[in-house]
């Protein structure tokens, strides 16, 4: 099917200052500059391409911290975004902890240390599915509302910052630290929380708020007066959430919604999450999660939760299919957003209370996974890989991209989420140049794969770029450039994804990497002076060299092509050089980590003998390829736990005492299959970890809980909560009110498994 995309009369929107910086907190010490146009962040007065992981400190061992961050900063991240949960640190009234992984001040300084920012979500309401929404237990019975103006309630807040300001003083951006902004409350007169130590059926919530701009103006008040100084603060925009006008509206977006079925059961609707859009327009389409109180065009579209994953609840479970993940971030930077948001970036571990659970109750009580990226104890996922690429894209050509504006095409409205067949695509461009975005994704549907596809370009000069035999794989999403200047070659058209840039050690010139996506066909580049680049559709790795014309001066430039799988396993090192390993890959000092399940870790590189392992060998040629490629077989580790049967639904699971010891071995992650409602995992009668089956493997991490399973003499229990079928409630008992019957209980363990993480170092030839 052929699609115009007519240019012939486009006019760039103006980009403005936008005033929302303290003018007196946006410059570090050493020079560093932040400010806001109406478009986008700028760093040093260029245009910066954020892309902001939610990671929650005191949701993780902290001996975790500090791998966890690296893994973060090499899957392209560059903002940390954390809630700072009040009931985390003030369970008790007038007793507070900033201790172990409650110390918030610790982990801000690994951000820093790995190059990261930091938004600070700091409250005093938060969500996050933590117990109340992160308000204590003993706010309940005071003499003041919760999340209101009253003299009481403020007084606590100002108490909460001052004891925030204490843990990251030293570390706000005007003071050289990684924190440039703060989040005041969330989803303010949109969304709250059930009180959790209320009777569950009188169903009583955290009050979600009524004073509108006059209460987040009071929060920002606090803030100043104890030094919570910071160059911008945000709110979260969605669900006529009020935002002042001098404070960035951040937005989102899910396709996963548990809060459908607080109450009950029932099929998950599709969502228009998948559809292009131009949020940086007056004329954008409103709804329910996008809905501004201002014009578009006067603010940057700008993201803090776009799903990164999604956590199960106990109504609405579901296996998060990893490409729907990076497939929002394409929809998202094509509809204009140049600061991408992820809820959750990584998974965590809630910390027990004092004699309570810090959950919401819809969900499970230990484990906050949230099925992202980066998994609860640092599971590296396909979504970690796919959305990293992306992330490369726009930091690498952020100052290309960023300024373009968004072209929706006109044969993109009116497409219904339920269309399979209709290519759906998008450009962001500056009128000459620019880049169409394609995603053949879409939750709760399966599209169909898409081939034949043309797509031409009217430009404003008179000359057309036709993307002609585009192909897309089923979950596929791409990037394609028109007329990208590389290095003084023009590429006109290709079929073909921008990845990144580097330069190799000892280079004269530059190297672009490209991405093949998966049903392309057909991949090509064509450059203006008409050479055409037919990409090999089974290669994982091709290089070219590309001459910008015949004469003498024309400039020349390398280009590398990736299969889509090869640029799934990339790291960029020091902007010098390609690093292809299984797993994550990540800067450690001097070193370079691989972390891995493979049991023979097997590293690529480009340029060849980049790379050393810890015995001195180096990595080689591999054949006819150009890539360095070096393998560390490891010692096999394998460990066979002990089952026994203990009841229908009752298991104990015994390790043996060298559980975590192996050649290479960082940790170990106890794999378990099981057919049931619930699975719990005690040791020593604690609680380690609960699931809510949804059928994939459940993971429970063994470096933190090492400790408590050896006190237990390495036994586990296992208790399954069996899953009811035909159940009915007979109320009529004379020996209870309430009492259920089932015609019959599923509760079974199917397998039990022991999986090593092993980590190797490496370091520069």
């Amino acid at each position: 099917m052929n699609h115009v995309v007519d240019l012939t009369n486009f006019v760039k929107r103006p980009i403005r200052p936008f005033d929302i910086v303290d003018r007196t907190r946006n410059t570090s010490p050493d020079g560093h500059e932040i400010d806001f146009t109406n478009y986008y962040m700028t760093l040093d007065g260029k245009p910066f391409f954020g892309v902001s992981g939610e990671f929650h400190f005191s949701r993780m061992d902290e001996s975790r911290w500090d791998d966890e961050l690296a893994k973060c900063a090499a899957g392209g991240v560059n903002v940390i975004a954390n809630y700072v949960f009040w009931n985390h640190h003030e369970e008790i009234e007038g007793q507070w902890d900033f201790t172990g992984s409650k110390n918030l001040r610790k982990f801000t300084e690994l951000c820093a240390k790995h190059g990261m920012y930091m938004i600070l979500r700091m409250g005093p309401f938060d969500h996050g599915e933590v117990r109340n929404g992160g308000v204590p237990d003993w706010v309940y019975g005071k003499d003041y509302e919760a999340r209101s103006l009253d003299a009481g309630w403020l007084a606590e807040v100002r108490e909460l910052y001052t004891k925030i300001h204490e843990q990251v003083d030293g570390l706000l951006f005007d003071q050289g630290g990684p924190i440039i902004g703060a989040q005041l409350d969330n989803e303010y007169m949109h969304s709250s929380a059930p009180w959790e130590m209320t009777t569950g059926i009188s169903d009583e919530w955290v009050p979600g708020g009524s004073d509108g701009i006059a209460y987040l103006e009071a929060l920002r008040g606090i803030a100043h007066e104890v030094g919570i100084d910071v160059p911008f603060y945000t709110a979260t925009g969605w669900g006529g959430a009020p935002v002042p006008d001098d404070v960035l509206p951040l937005w989102g977006g899910y396709a996963y919604r548990p809060w459908l079925f607080y109450a009950h059961g029932g099929d998950h609707p599709v969502t228009d999450e998948y559809l292009y859009r131009d949020f940086h327009s007056n004329s954008c389409p409103r709804g329910d999660e996008f809905d501004p109180s201002y014009q578009p065009e006067d603010k940057p579209y700008a993201c803090c939760e776009m799903g990164g994953g999604m956590t199960n609840s106990y109504n609405y479970r579901f296996v998060l299919p990893m490409k729907s993940v990076d497939a929002m971030t394409n929809i998202k930077m094509a509809s204009g957003c140049n600061f991408l948001g992820y809820y959750m970036y990584h998974g965590g571990t809630n910390p027990t209370g004092h004699g309570v659970y810090l959950n919401e109750g819809q969900v499970p009580k230990k484990s906050y996974d949230y099925q992202s990226g980066l998994g609860e104890y640092g599971q590296v996922r396909e979504s970690y890989g796919r959305m990293k690429t992306l992330h490369y894209f726009g930091s690498t050509f952020a100052e290309r991209f960023v300024p373009m504006d968004v072209v929706v095409p006109a044969d993109q409205a009116g497409i219904e989420p339920t269309n399979r067949e209709r290519l759906r695509y998008c450009v962001r461009t500056d009128g000459r140049s620019g880049f169409v975005f394609v995603n053949n994704f879409q939750d709760h549907d399966e599209m169909v794969a898409k081939h034949g596809e043309t797509i031409e370009i009217a430009l404003a000069d008179g000359s057309h770029v036709t993307f002609d035999g585009i192909g897309l794989a089923p979950e596929e999403n791409c990037v394609l450039p028109f007329n990208m200047d590389l290095d003084g070659v023009t590429l006109v058209a290709a079929t073909v994804q921008p990845v990144t840039v580097v330069t190799l050690p000892g280079a004269a010139r530059r190297t672009f990497v490209f991405l093949r996506p998966d049903g392309m066909g057909r991949a090509w580049m064509r450059f203006a002076d008409g050479t055409v680049i037919d990409v090999d559709g089974e290669a994982d790795f091709q290089k070219f060299t590309v001459r910008g014309g015949d004469t003498a001066g024309a400039a020349s430039v390398d280009v590398v092509v990736l299969s889509r799988a090869k640029a799934d396993r990339l790291t960029v090192i020091d902007g010098e050089a390609l690093v292809f390993a299984p797993g994550a890959a990540y800067r450690d000092g001097d070193e370079i980590r691989v972390e891995t399940t493979d049991g023979d870790v097997r590293v690529e590189t480009y340029p060849a003998g980049y790379l050393a392992a810890g015995n001195g060998e180096t990595d080689v040629m591999d054949g006819e390829s150009p890539l360095g490629s070096l393998t560390v077989s490891l010692q096999p580790t394998h460990v066979e736990p002990k089952v026994e049967q203990l009841s229908d639904k009752r298991y104990a699971i015994t390790l043996p005492d060298d559980f975590m010891d192996g050649d290479h071995v960082k940790d170990v992650l106890l794999q378990v299959r099981y057919m049931g409602d619930i699975g719990w995992m005690f040791a020593n009668a604690e609680l380690l970890s609960d699931n809510f089956c949804n059928g994939d493997v459940w993971d429970i991490g063994m470096k933190e809980n090492a400790a408590r399973v050896r006190a237990a003499g390495n036994r586990l229990v296992f208790v399954i909560t069996p899953l009811k079928k035909g159940v009915n409630v007979n109320v009529d008992s004379p020996m209870a009110a309430r009492m259920e019957h089932a015609d019959e209980q599923i509760a079974s363990l199917e397998s039990v498994a022991v999986k090593p993480v092993y980590e190797v170092a490496f370091r520069k030839a």
